[in-house]
């Protein structure tokens, strides 16, 4: 089975919602998953994503693959812990 780390679109016409998700590569894009690790707003300004880090890194190392834009968040997610503001 390959598992995948990807976005499941919730939102309404005209008002995208994401929900970040890993799920099997084989079922379809809003379909079926296996667990909901964040949410992406690409409306909303500024700070428009959150991710369960400890989650994702899981099942990256159990071989998940992140689709490109989920890896960014991922990402960007770590770089936001190394360096406390």
């Amino acid at each position: 089975m390959a598992v995948k780390i990807r976005m499941k679109r919730v939102g309404t016409k005209n008002t995208p919602v994401f929900r970040i998700v890993v799920a099997d590569g084989r079922s379809p894009r809003d379909g079926k998953f296996i667990e909901e690790i964040g949410t992406y707003q690409p409306l909303k300004k500024g700070d428009n994503f959150a991710i369960d880090l400890e989650r994702a890194r899981y099942w990256v190392s159990k071989g998940a693959q992140p689709s490109d834009t989920v890896a960014s968040f991922i990402k960007k997610a770590s770089k936001a812990v190394a360096v406390p503001a």
